[in-house]
């Protein structure tokens, strides 16, 4: 029964991948330099893998989807929510299944760190109406 779960769960993870891989080759073709390209996991790491495409594809989503507004620091913050949003993301997968002392220590500073940062841009862009 376990060895059916683990094979389940890897063929979800292949296919998920694979679906990923597709949406993340258009966004490396618009963002140079950005290599998204997806590796089969291997079985002992499915769950955090998984976590971990979920959370880039997110955060690449949340990225794309903000338009552009020709209002430098605007775009800057409105396309660095997202972003910053991921590392939140990330850094939770690292909290969730990482074994590392160090590397779970970074993880709550990103954690707390990005969060303050997050609310900081949100409030900045309240505070700055976009211009018409």
């Amino acid at each position: 029964m376990k060895s059916r779960r683990i094979a389940l769960a890897i063929l979800t993870a292949f296919c998920s991948a694979g679906a990923i891989a597709q949406t993340a080759s258009s966004a490396s073709d618009a963002m140079p330099g950005m290599n998204m390209e997806r590796h089969a996991p291997k079985p002992t790491d499915v769950s955090s893998t998984a976590a971990y495409q979920a959370a880039d594809q997110k955060m690449m989503s949340g990225m794309s989807g903000i338009e552009y507004t020709g209002d430098a620091d605007r775009d800057f913050v409105a396309h660095m929510i997202p972003h910053h949003q991921g590392a939140v993301e990330m850094a939770k997968v690292e909290l969730k299944y990482g074994k590392d002392a160090k590397l779970r220590k970074l993880a709550k500073d990103i954690v707390a760190a990005q969060d303050k940062e997050i609310a900081f841009m949100k409030q900045w862009l309240e505070q700055h109406p976009r211009k018409q």
